[in-house]
Formats: structure tokens, sequence, C-alpha cells
């Protein structure tokens, strides 16, 4: 290959993976994706501690933590029994805001149900040993309620509240999606509780009969993206079923509506009961997608690393489409969407701002990675 030749490839190249990345504004937003890590298997779940290292799920059911080199370390011993197979296992997993003084992390998991077929999410609290080689005194503080046979619509993303609670997306398991309606159980609802598994005091169904307190928020169907936005309140992404996932910001005690109003229908075709996409009491999505990208994590942009136009966009992954989706917002309101890492057509599964200000994404695949979004 001639040289003329060798260097029009590398321009193409080079055009490809900046053509991903879409326009910011009037400059075109120049990035690259690098590897930090490999040979992770579906990894779920991230969070960053100190010193550059990460800790990662990989659904499975290994926890995993990887040096600021790129090196990954033998499993961290001391999990719990986990229900993996299916949309099961060990999933999200976030660091304390205290972590440096406590060490404790929270990861939320598929739970087996003791002597039966069922399982259900549960949120377990634990501390990382100072080796880092092990989890320390465990505690489940929180399980999901009932336990159903299923391997589908665990939700389970974590994400701490400015008030030190914590927030936790439940799914509906798939078969029970009329209990998403019912608040005498945990299945498609938002719980909030606080970091020892008590109730908040201030959460709308404490004290009301007939509902259970950690409740938050209800009528979803499977929340695989949470986030806290730059003015501390929660937002959250599900999945729809054919069509209409959904970006959500879960108000205490409101009702989203799954599946009496979905802008969804039923696999193969068909409406989900009366076929209606808008109901009194019933919430609106902020935004939904139809045909659906199955929505993964999402994370707010709140530094300048990549220039001014994409500081305070939304990101959210796309499992179905693999991509991940810069999203800009305008008065509480999406305006524009922009496909990034298109061109490797992996299943983005999670994305968060690191402390450096970057972004990070892992892809949910046999051989999974972590990459990290490096300006130009």
């Amino acid at each position: 290959m001639n040289l003329q030749i060798q260097a029009a490839f590398r321009l193409a190249r080079r055009a490809t993976v900046i053509a991903g990345f879409g326009f910011c504004g009037l400059a075109l937003a120049q990035a690259r994706s690098e590897i930090l890590a490999s040979g992770l298997e579906n990894p779920w779940g991230l969070a960053f501690l100190p010193g550059g290292r990460y800790v990662v799920t990989e659904r499975p059911g290994r926890l995993r933590l990887i040096d600021a080199d790129g090196k990954v370390n033998a499993p961290i011993a001391g999990l719990p029994a986990i229900a993996a197979g299916g949309q099961g296992g060990l999933l999200d997993v976030l660091a304390d805001s205290g972590f440096d003084k406590n060490r404790t992390l929270y990861f939320c998991f598929s739970e087996p149900e003791a002597g039966g077929s069922g399982n259900s999410t549960a949120l377990a609290s634990t501390q990382l040993s100072t080796d880092g080689a092990r989890l320390e005194n465990l505690k489940i503080i929180f399980s999901q309620k009932p336990k159903v046979a299923s391997r589908a619509h665990f939700g389970c993303r974590i994400v701490e509240a400015r008030d030190s609670t914590l927030f936790l997306t439940l799914g509906d398991r798939f078969s029970r999606k009329e209990d998403a309606q019912k608040l005498d159980n945990h299945l498609g609802k938002v719980v909030r509780v606080n970091k020892d598994g008590s109730v908040p005091k201030d959460n709308p169904f404490v004290g009301k009969a007939g509902a259970l307190p950690e409740i938050w928020s209800y009528g979803h169907r499977n929340g695989q993206g949470a986030t806290l936005a730059p003015d501390g309140r929660f937002w959250m992404t599900e999945h729809g079923p054919q069509g209409g996932d959904e970006i959500n910001v879960p108000q205490a005690g409101r009702n989203y509506g799954w599946p009496v109003i979905t802008y969804g229908e039923n696999y193969g075709g068909g409406k989900i009961g009366d076929g209606i996409t808008a109901k009194d009491g019933l919430e609106q999505p902020l935004h939904y997608w139809v045909p659906s990208i199955a929505t993964s994590g999402m994370a707010f942009l709140t530094s300048d690393r990549y220039g001014a136009g994409w500081k305070g966009n939304l990101f959210v992954g796309s499992l179905k489409f693999g991509y991940l989706d810069r999203i800009e917002l305008k008065d509480g309101k999406v305006v524009a969407e922009h496909k990034l890492l298109a061109h490797g057509k992996a299943r983005i599964r999670d994305v968060k701002q690191g402390p450096d200000g970057l972004l990070y994404v892992l892809t949910d695949e046999a051989d999974g990675k972590l990459l990290r979004l490096r300006p130009n």
C-alpha cells in the first residue's frame, strides 16, 4: 500500500471516530475512546475509588477492583448468594460519598429465595478491606417483596441523594406488571431508604394503610439507568415494551403509569391494556423513544472537559443499537440527540462521569470493556 493510500485510510478512520460524536454548537466536538480494561464478563455497574481505581460488577456474580493502570484484579471475596441468570446477577455498585473515611460500598443484585425458586432485587452495604481483596461487615439493607420466579426486570440502579438517602430502581419482574400500580408490593417501583435500610420519615407513603413505606414512586416498568441531576433531582430511564423507553424525573408519591399508559406495544404487536398513552392522574415521561433503544446507564456531564457545548448534557446508553446518546436539554425538554460510539456497535451498559470530569463507559459483552472518552 503506498503512502498516499495509507494516509487516506488514516484520515478516514479519524473522520469516522470524530463523526460518531456529532456536532456541539458550531464546532465539531472531537473526542476519542480508549480502552482502560478488557476481559470483563458482562460488566454492569461502575464506581470510582480513590487513587484512580475503579470497582466494576460482572453480572455472573463477580466484583472486580481495577487499578489505575487498567489491571483487572482477582474477584473480590465475600459476596452473598446471587441468583445469576437471564437479566439477573450482580448488577449496580455505588461508592459511598464518604468512602475515603468509611470504605463503604453499596451493591444490588438478584437475591435467591431461601428454600424456594423465587428471587428479587436486594440492596447491600459493605466495607471494602484495606487491601481491596474482600468485603467486610456485609448487610442486606433492603429486599424487594415479593420474590418472584423470574429472570427478568430487576431494575437495580442505585443513586445517593444529597440528603444521603439512597434511591433504588425496581423492575416489575415482567410477569407481574399489574403490580406496578399497587402499593402493597415493591414491583415496578422506585424506593428510597436510609443507608442503614431504615425508612426516611418524609417518604410519601409513610403511615398510609396498605402501602409499603419504602416506596417513593410507582407505575414503573424496568428502571435500567439512574442518576442525580446537577440540581439534585433524581432522574431515571426505564425500558418500555416494544417501543416506549422513557426518561422520567420521579417525584414523591407520583404514579408513572405502567402498564395503564405506555407509548409501546406488546412484543410482536398488539396494544397493552386499553392502548392509551395518557390518563388523568398519571405522569407523562419527560422523553420517550419509539422504537425502543433499550436504555441503560445515564449520567449528566457537569464538567467542561469536552467544551461548553457538552456541559450539562445528559448521556444515556443504548443496549439495542450499541451507542451512547448525548442528549441536549433546554427548559427541561430534550431538544437534540447525538449518537456517540456508534461505530463500535457494542452494547453500552453504564456511563459515569469520573472525578477527573471525563466520561467512562462499560460495554456489556462476554469480553466487556471499560472505556474512557478523551477530548482531543
